[in-house]
């Protein structure tokens, strides 16, 4: 039987292209500002102030952030062109990009930072455009072991800020607080549905704020003296470029974070497609490409603000799997809260009073559903003991860089803190593996031809070649060409209306574990093929068309069927195991 790539649960009330009224939509983007904001502008500040720059260019750089936040945030939710997947995908300061940032700024002030954040974003773009080209390496394992390492990443700062109260607080404080906004929150979220399960994270918050109040850690001095309206524009240190030796020597280091950043939004474009909609749907790889080069913008933006680079929140993931609403709308009102809070100071400092622990405590329930999607991605993605093996070495080598049991004190201090990101190096370590299970696999024969019927004996003619010197048996070989066939026919159907020989097929196989992969690659046409077969195993076979039966043959024939759509390819991954004796 086919395979089908899972969705979320059908508790989904909102779908992206439904219209959720504009006071819930208003209130769910506060919900989400308030989770971000902190993120967007206290990374800013950590990279500044440990490269000790001014008061002038701190101001600039926070209100660069929020400005690049806000743009990006409605291109991802919009799509605009290739540009944006087209979900609820919220942009923010990146952290993986802090020590990078730091030693730029260090050694080479703005003007290297710039540099820097703009070629990182070349490098994003070029890698939305060829995402196909790595689809081997970049797969959703690799993305989902990512995903479930930015709880490892997160949580110990997460930890830290619940148990930071100010100096002469009361000891119990911070637990209190800590325990009223858990409390509420989880209480809101398991017990409650409908519109008070929407709100339960503001509840939560509203109640760890009360609790807070009681023992005196709100301090409203900052909120006090912050301007109603601003733009910090003296703080902008202007454009400069510095190609220098200094460049050069931190560009590899950049990239490889960009790189890791990509993945992490791989994971994240891959994971709110399948929160997104009440039907399981096959994941659009086109909207993953357009969340990687929206990533890009945002660095583009980013570099030209003079600013730390930007990157997809994976809370955002969370968010809309606790409330059940993916409309682009909230989307939209999100991306505008964050530019209308760049020329607002006094709403931002508003924000940012809340207390420590209330956050903390609140983001642990957000990462905490992320870590079990990210678990979900790679379960969906089919588990078999390769797959274990890179996700379980991965997980713990990064577990291990992350709380210092993995000992780097051997290397020079840049790369210790690079490997001492747990999603850095277990990253790494995941894509290490993927790479290495792929240049060490079976060895790929392929063939190339025009994507029409005529082209149907010459694909028969090479698989039966194939199974010939595989010595897989007749019976085999004539899986594979019915199969080859069908999936032919259903390629050339998503391709009608264009000129006959104009698109191009190339065909791959390989033998995988006692079975065989085909890979057919064609240029993008229209429908999935995965969507098509799920809905066709919930139908009665009455009367079925031409079309149809092509895809119950396929679905007869073939053990999985995994359909990938890219901006500039459409590439289907059809698994055949051997024929049962005497057939």
């Amino acid at each position: 039987m086919a395979s089908h790539e899972g969705g979320s649960a059908s508790t989904v009330r909102y779908e992206p292209d439904e219209r959720p009224p504009w006071p819930l939509a208003v209130g769910l983007a506060l919900q989400y500002s308030v989770l971000a904001l902190g993120g967007v502008v206290l990374t800013v500040a950590i990279v500044l102030r440990s490269a000790q720059s001014s008061d002038a260019y701190l101001a600039w750089g926070a209100f660069g952030a929020l400005m690049v936040s806000g743009l990006t945030s409605i291109v991802q939710v919009v799509r605009m062109g290739r540009l944006g997947s087209g979900y609820v995908l919220i942009m923010g300061t990146s952290g993986a990009f802090i020590a990078v940032s730091v030693a730029a700024l260090v050694q080479g002030g703005p003007a290297l930072l710039t540099t820097l954040v703009i070629a990182s974003s070349i490098f994003q773009f070029l890698l939305a455009g060829r995402l196909s080209i790595l689809r081997r390496i970049i797969t959703p394992t690799v993305a989902g072991t990512v995903i479930m390492l930015i709880a490892v990443n997160v949580m110990p700062f997460l930890f830290d800020f619940q148990d930071n109260a100010p100096p002469g607080a009361s000891p119990f404080a911070a637990p209190v607080t800590v325990l009223a906004t858990l409390g509420v929150t989880l209480a809101v979220m398991l017990k409650f549905t409908g519109p008070v399960r929407l709100w339960g994270p503001i509840i939560g918050i509203a109640a760890g704020c009360a609790a807070a109040s009681w023992f005196d850690l709100i301090d409203t001095t900052s909120l006090a003296q912050a301007a109603w309206v601003g733009v910090p524009a003296a703080g902008w240190p202007g454009l400069g470029f510095d190609f220098g030796a200094a460049f050069w020597a931190i560009l590899p280091a950049y990239t490889f974070v960009t790189l890791v950043g990509a993945i992490e939004t791989v994971g994240d474009a891959v994971a709110i497609q399948r929160v997104s909609w009440r039907e399981p749907q096959a994941t659009d790889y086109r909207a993953v490409q357009g969340a990687v080069a929206a990533d890009g913008l945002g660095n583009l933006l980013s570099g030209l603000f003079a600013t730390v680079p930007n990157t997809t929140y994976s809370s955002s993931v969370s968010i809309v799997e606790i409330t059940g609403i993916a409309a682009r709308r909230v989307g939209l009102c999100i991306g505008l809260a964050f530019c209308a809070l760049a020329f607002l100071p006094k709403l931002t400092a508003l924000l940012l009073i809340i207390p420590d622990p209330v956050i903390g405590a609140y983001a642990m329930v957000i990462i905490a559903v992320l870590f079990v999607l990210g678990t979900r991605i790679v379960i969906q993605d089919g588990m078999d003991y390769r797959k274990a093996t890179i996700v379980g070495v991965s997980f713990w080598i990064g577990v291990g860089c992350q709380s210092g049991e993995i000992s780097t004190a051997a290397l020079n201090p840049f790369l210790q803190q690079l490997l001492g990101n747990g999603m850095t190096s277990g990253g790494l370590t995941a894509l290490v593996l993927t790479a290495f299970m792929e240049l060490t696999g079976p060895r790929r024969v392929r063939m190339q031809t025009t994507l029409d019927v005529q082209s149907l004996p010459k694909l028969q003619e090479f698989l039966e070649s194939f199974a010939s010197r595989k010595r897989l048996g007749a019976g085999t070989g004539l899986r594979l060409g019915l199969a080859a066939e069908e999936t032919l026919l259903l390629l050339i159907e998503q391709g009608e209306g264009e000129a006959p020989g104009q698109r191009r097929l190339r065909l791959t196989a390989r033998t995988d574990s006692g079975g065989v992969e085909m890979e057919f690659l064609a240029a993008g046409g229209e429908g999935n093929i995965e969507d098509r077969m799920a809905v066709l195993g919930g139908r009665a076979a009455e009367e079925p068309g031409e079309h149809e039966i092509s895809l119950r043959l396929l679905r007869h024939l073939a053990t999985s069927v995994h359909h990938h759509k890219y901006q500039d390819a459409d590439i289907v991954t059809v698994r055949v195991d051997p024929a049962p004796a005497g057939a």
